[in-house]
This record gives structure tokens, C-alpha cells and sequence, in this order.
């Protein structure tokens, strides 16, 4: 589903990415863990272009989103993000916000835009706040209205971009319950991540990725309880204490 070959990111004399060499096959689950600074955002926001590469090539179900007048446009729509910060419209209902991209970006029709949204709410539990404003909902709700936004574009791939980094730590574990119902629907899913629970119980693959270089890749068993690269030992030293 998403293969980078040779992807490196510069800002300045700053290498974000250096080299990056990756496979996603279709339906696997994938997080990326590393120390702030690594370049574990850039990568993903590389995946659909938000940031586009310094050099490299970005193939996305076999097409090539580098390339010169590559649809970009197109294959974003197959290719939902989700942000640290929500990014909801404040003067738009729960419900606006959900069904307003599909109605926009792929011209459906609002009837039908508007009971799929109402589906994807009842998945992540909130329904019954379709027609309430985002600024009347918890941090951890606004973040599932996102997901549910996401996923009302129907897209091949979601990437997650430390999803639950600007929530209450209350509220964490209600949105990870919701990307974990999603693991298992079968979407291809990229989750830039600190939760190390949500690794060991979601993830099919975790790579490791610090200074722009992926440094160790393998199953969450292989990352937890055997990693090779002294770099992931000290990283798991600190963080799993």
C-alpha cells in the first residue's frame, strides 16, 4: 500500500530524514516510536504530502505522489490524517464537521454524507453529540469526532499524528480504545506514538526511528523484549521504567 524508497527531508542544513527505506503492505498496522525531534512527524506528513520530500520517491498504491504532475489532490482523499491538535470548525456542528469533506471534496450528496457521518459518530461513541459544538466537548470527544471525520472519507490508509499528545491524561485511553477498535477493521493504519501499551496490543510492526534513520524495525515482541540497536535499549530504559 505505501512504499518510500530513498525518502530524505531537509530543512535548511537540518536533515529531518535521511534515507528512508519503507514498506506498508495493505491492512498492517504500523507505529513509529522514537524521542521528540526524530523525525517520526515528518515521515508521515511526508506520506501525504504535507511536507514533500527533498529527495526520494512516496509510491501510494502504486502511485507515485512525487512524481512530476503526480494526483495528489486524488490520492489525499484515499489518505486520511489525523493531528495532535483536532483542527474542528468551531461555528460547525459535530455533524457539519463530519459530513462537510465528502459533501466538498468529492461531491456527495449531503443526504449521503450526512448518514455516513452519523455512522461513523455512533463508531466512536457520539452519536447522540451530533449536534452539539466542538467547544462543548471534552478534549478526548473533539479527538474522536476527528477520527470519525477521517474516516467519513472512506480512505485506504489513516495516519496518526501523536493522536492523544494534547489530552488530559484522563481522557487518553478513550481515544486509543477507538484506534484500537479501528486496528482491527482492516485499514492501513501509520500511528505516531509515546503509548507504549497501545504498541504491544494494536501494532503489527514497530520501527524505531531516531536522528531521520530508521534504526530498528521488527513485531511489537521483537521491539520490546529483544531489540538489537543499543539506541532502542536506552530509549525503552527510560521510558519503560
Amino acid at each position: 500500500m505505501i512504499e518510500l524508497i530513498g525518502v530524505s527531508k531537509h530543512f535548511g542544513l537540518h536533515y529531518a530524514l535521511k534515507d528512508i527505506n519503507l514498506q506498508v503492505p495493505t491492512g498492517q498496522k504500523l507505529v513509529i516510536i522514537g524521542p521528540s525531534g526524530s523525525g517520526k512527524s515528518t515521515l508521515i506528513r511526508c506520506i501525504n504530502m504535507l511536507e514533500k520530500p527533498s529527495a526520494g520517491q512516496v509510491i501510494i498504491d502504486g502511485v507515485d505522489i512525487t512524481a512530476h504532475r503526480a494526483p495528489v489532490a486524488k490520492v489525499r482523499q484515499e489518505v486520511a490524517m489525523v493531528f495532535q491538535q483536532f483542527n474542528l470548525y468551531p461555528h460547525k456542528t459535530v455533524l457539519e464537521n463530519v459530513s462537510l469533506a465528502p459533501i466538498v471534496v468529492c461531491g456527495i450528496s449531503k443526504e449521503e454524507a450526512t448518514e455516513s457521518a452519523l455512522k461513523y459518530l455512533d463508531r466512536v461513541g457520539l452519536a447522540e453529540k451530533a449536534d452539539q459544538y466542538p467547544a462543548q466537548l471534552s478534549g478526548g470527544q473533539q479527538q474522536r469526532v476527528a477520527i470519525a471525520r477521517a474516516l467519513n472519507m472512506h480512505p485506504k490508509v489513516m495516519l496518526f499524528d501523536e493522536p492523544t499528545s494534547a489530552l488530559d491524561p484522563e481522557m487518553i485511553q478513550e481515544v486509543l480504545e477507538v484506534i484500537i477498535g479501528l486496528a482491527h477493521s482492516g485499514i492501513t493504519m501509520l500511528v505516531v506514538t509515546h503509548e507504549m501499551g497501545f504498541a504491544k496490543e494494536a501494532a503489527d510492526r514497530v520501527i524505531f526511528i531516531d536522528d531521520g534513520s530508521i534504526i530498528e524495525d521488527g513485531t511489537p515482541e521483537h521491539f520490546f523484549e529483544n531489540p538489537q540497536h543499543d539506541r532502542t535499549k536506552l530509549f525503552l530504559s527510560k521510558i519503560l521504567r
